[in-house]
C-alpha cells in the first residue's frame, strides 16, 4: 500500500493536465523511484584517495591520544612486580585491589556523584530549555545559548575559587548567613569540601551542558503535531505520552548518559576544591600515578583507570546510538 504523501503526489501529477484546460497541455512525465534526484547525486559515491589522506590526521590523533593509552592501560593493569625479586608478571591482584577497601569506596562515591548530578542536571536543564524554547525573543534565546556554552566549559581552579569565595569557611554567603540569621552551614551538615559540596559545584557546569544538548531536540517538536493530535481527538496528556515522550526519550536518555560520563570523569574541579582528599576514583588515580601507593602497587593506577574505561566506553556507545536515533526527528 502506497504512503499517503506518495499517493497525493502522484494524484497531483496526474491531475496537472486537467487543470491546464487545453489540449496542448502535455502530461507531466512521472519519475520512477530509481530516478530520484536525491539518489542520483549520491549513488555509487566512493571515497577517493584524497579523502582518506584528509582523514589520516584524525586517525593519527585518535590513535595517539585514545587508542594507544587505552592499550597501555589494559596491558599494565594486569602486570605486577614481585616486591622481593622485582620480576614483573601477569597478575589480577591490581584489579582486585582496585575493587576493595578505600578504592571500592572511591568507585562507589564516583558513581553516586555522577548519578546524582546527572539526574538533577537533566531535570533542571530540561525545564530551563523548555522555557527558553517557548520564548519568541530571539535575543534572549541566543543569549542563553551563548551563556550556556561558556558556563559548560567553565571549571577547574577558577570554578573552585568561585565557590570557595561564596560558600567556603569564610565565604561571603557563609558569613552573611551566620551574621544575619545565625545559621551555620556546619549545623546543616553541609560542607563545600565534602561529596555533597562537590555535587553542588558540578551542577554549575552540568546544567548549562544539558541546556545545550537538549535544546535541538525540543526545537524539533513541531507545533503541527499538537494540532494534528487535537484534530484526531487526543487529549493533552495523550499528546505528551504518545507523541512528545517517544520523540524526546532517546535524546533525554542520551543527554543523561553524557552528563553521567562528564561527571564521572571530571577531575580538575574536585582536585582544586578538596585538595585531593575526597575519595573518588579520578583523584585516587592521580594519587596512584604520583607514587603514593604500597610496595608492589606501581600499576594500581592503570587498574583504576581500567575500571573507568569499562564504565564510560559502553555508556558512550549507547549515547552515540541514541544520538543517531534522535537525529531522525531533527532532519
Amino acid at each position: 500500500m502506497a504512503e499517503p504523501s506518495t499517493a497525493l503526489s502522484r494524484a497531483g501529477v496526474l491531475a496537472a493536465p486537467a487543470r491546464g484546460g487545453g489540449r496542448g497541455s502535455e502530461p507531466t512525465p512521472q519519475r520512477s523511484q530509481g530516478d530520484s534526484p536525491h539518489r542520483s547525486g549520491r549513488a555509487h559515491r566512493r571515497p577517493t584517495p584524497a579523502t582518506w589522506w584528509g582523514f589520516a590526521p584524525f586517525v593519527a590523533f585518535l590513535s595517539a591520544f585514545f587508542l594507544l593509552p587505552c592499550a597501555l592501560v589494559l596491558l599494565t593493569a594486569f602486570q605486577r612486580a614481585d616486591p622481593t625479586t622485582g620480576v614483573t608478571a601477569f597478575s589480577l591482584q591490581n584489579w582486585v585491589d582496585s575493587l576493595t577497601g578505600i578504592y571500592r569506596t572511591g568507585l562507589l562515591n564516583s558513581l553516586q556523584l555522577a548519578l546524582v548530578t546527572a539526574v538533577v542536571s537533566a531535570v533542571a536543564g530540561l525545564l530551563i530549555a523548555w522555557q527558553i524554547c517557548g520564548l519568541r525573543s530571539t535575543f534572549v534565546r541566543q543569549a542563553v545559548s551563548s551563556s550556556s556554552a561558556v558556563l559548560a566549559n567553565f571549571g577547574g581552579l577558577p570554578l573552585a575559587f568561585l565557590f570557595v569565595a561564596v560558600l567556603g569557611t569564610a565565604g561571603v554567603l557563609t558569613t552573611a548567613l551566620h551574621s544575619w540569621f545565625g545559621v551555620n552551614l556546619d549545623d546543616l551538615h553541609f560542607s563545600l569540601y565534602s561529596l555533597k559540596g562537590v555535587e553542588l559545584v558540578y551542577l554549575y557546569f552540568l546544567i548549562p551542558l544539558m541546556v545545550l544538548v537538549i535544546t535541538p531536540a525540543l526545537e524539533g517538536i513541531r507545533p503541527q503535531w499538537r494540532e494534528a493530535a487535537a484534530s484526531l481527538g487526543a487529549r493533552p496528556w495523550q499528546y505528551w505520552r504518545l507523541v512528545v515522550a517517544p520523540v524526546l526519550a532517546p535524546s533525554l536518555l542520551g543527554s543523561l548518559l553524557l552528563l553521567f560520563c562528564s561527571s564521572l570523569s571530571a577531575f580538575a574541579t574536585a582536585s582544586a576544591l578538596t585538595n585531593g582528599t575526597l575519595a573518588i576514583t579520578p583523584l585516587q588515580i592521580d594519587t596512584a600515578v604520583s607514587g603514593n601507593v604500597l610496595v608492589g602497587q606501581d600499576n594500581l593506577a592503570a587498574a583504576l583507570a581500567l575500571n573507568m574505561i569499562l564504565i564510560v566506553v559502553p555508556l558512550t556507545l549507547a549515547y552515540q546510538a541514541l544520538q543517531r536515533r534522535t537525529s531522525r526527528w531533527l532532519r
